[in-house]
């Protein structure tokens, strides 16, 4: 494997583990305790200060304006139609059934790559997504671990048009990312994104005591917006650099894996024969998608047989 993409698939993971764990901290923590409003300010805002603070110390990239408008743009569809929709979602549905509406994140995203991209689904890729899929709602159903919410049909499909926007953020923009670095990218992506969800997020935040929030509560806000935020989406550009849009969704499927696990370290569920098997197919999925033939690669072979 290349150096770049080995690079690539560790940073998906580990933006995925930090993501993994973040569902249930956040689920937390809605509707009782804080508004997703706010709770989506707090992560949006928050990464925006942090990339802005971190972009004073590193090189500064020129970014003419027509890419800034095209940032204006993906900042839209990974970030205000994803995280606030998602967490207004995830309020009204129980953990499970958004982590079922998640898993079809790779799935939209072969799609959307085939028709936007013209990325090929080949049976193999198609297999290895159902296998990752497979994987996925093996230990989503099989969970014992107390419920928090019950099952939400408007919140399901919120939670749906989320992962619909995210997916055509992975394939629109593709080129736009290869062209800057995380910090760049995440900086006008995250002041944008702000700007953008301030209107909706001004009421709820206003409306709330603040004061009455315990250490704990803030720490589960630190978390969500250092590690959960600031530092799996300056991973996020690392894999999206060098690997296609569906080998990176398919990474979406580590984290109901990892949110199953702090429910075991918790001692709120139990580790079974399931949760491995889960495990082993989304990571056998993952690697028949990444062996999948590419665009580039097909078209190379019929080019050798054309001649």
């Amino acid at each position: 494997m290349e150096k770049s993409k080995k690079t690539g698939h560790i940073a998906l993971l580990s933006a995925n583990i930090f993501f993994g764990l973040n569902t249930p901290i956040s689920r937390s923590l809605m509707p009782e305790i804080l508004s997703p409003f706010t709770l989506t300010f707090f992560r949006i805002a928050g990464g925006a200060i942090l990339f802005w603070l971190l972009s004073l110390v590193v090189k500064k990239e020129h970014v003419p304006k027509k890419d800034i408008l095209l940032l204006f743009f993906a900042s839209i569809f990974a970030l205000s139609l994803n995280q606030l929709p998602f967490f207004v979602g995830l309020s009204m549905t129980s953990p499970i059934d958004a982590s079922i509406v998640v898993t079809m994140l790779p799935i939209i995203t072969m799609i959307l790559a085939a028709i936007i991209i013209k990325e090929p689904i080949t049976i193999k890729k198609a297999i290895g997504v159902l296998i990752g899929a497979s994987g996925a709602l093996i230990l989503v159903l099989t969970s014992h671990n107390v419920n928090v919410g019950e099952s939400n049909l408007v919140g399901n499909l919120i939670v749906l048009g989320a992962v619909v926007s995210f997916a055509l953020y992975l394939t629109l923009f593709k080129g736009l990312i290869m062209r800057y670095s995380a910090i760049t990218l995440m900086k006008w992506m995250f002041l944008f994104g702000t700007i953008m969800i301030y209107p909706f997020c001004y009421q709820p935040i206003n409306t709330t005591d603040f004061s009455l929030l315990s250490s704990d509560i803030y720490l589960r806000i630190l978390y969500m917006v250092v590690i959960a935020t600031f530092f799996a989406y300056m991973l996020i550009p690392v894999g999206q650099k060098v690997l296609r849009p569906t080998t990176f969704s398919m990474y979406n499927y580590v984290q109901p894996i990892v949110a199953s696990m702090l429910a075991v370290w918790m001692g709120i569920d139990q580790f079974g024969i399931e949760k491995g098997l889960s495990g082993v197919l989304v990571f056998v999925g993952v690697y028949i998608v990444n062996t999948s033939k590419s665009k580039v690669q097909l078209d190379a072979e019929r080019q050798e047989k054309n001649k």
